[in-house]
């Protein structure tokens, strides 16, 4: 079974659902707390169920990258480093953003910036893929 997730779960349920899991792709919206509180939700939280996924299945990570907002190359070299540090091979996924719905005050995401924080990820990881571009 393949589940696509936030990964916003509490870990008791997390690690009773994990063995029903083939592979799992999480999205990482961003790698500050501010950023995960302005949207409603919790970084560390995240990072635990991106870890532990890690340990039990295939997992791919999908950070959208938001002009202004979580995609500076500071915190896309952490976000990378950290995500290294759980498993290099742990393929991330950079995506452009496109104003739509609630958040249509950003304009879309510069291709060559998305380009050029992949290029940032890649010191890091061995497999990155940028998509909407």
């Amino acid at each position: 079974m393949l589940l696509v997730t936030n990964g916003t779960i509490e870990e008791t349920p997390w690690r009773e659902l994990l063995p029903l899991i083939d592979a799992a792709n999480i999205d990482l919206k961003g790698f500050t707390s501010e950023w995960y509180r302005k949207l409603g939700g919790d970084l560390e939280t995240v990072k635990r169920s991106i870890a532990l996924a890690a340990e039990r299945c295939h997992v791919e990570v999908t950070t959208l990258l938001v002009p202004g907002e979580n995609d500076s190359e500071e915190e896309i070299r952490s976000l990378a480093q950290w995500l290294a540090s759980v498993d290099r091979n742990i393929p991330l996924h950079l995506s452009r953003f496109f104003p739509r719905y609630r958040m249509t005050d950003k304009p879309p995401t510069p291709v060559e910036r998305v380009h050029r924080l992949a290029d940032v990820a890649r010191e890091y990881l061995a497999f990155v893929y940028t998509g909407n571009c």
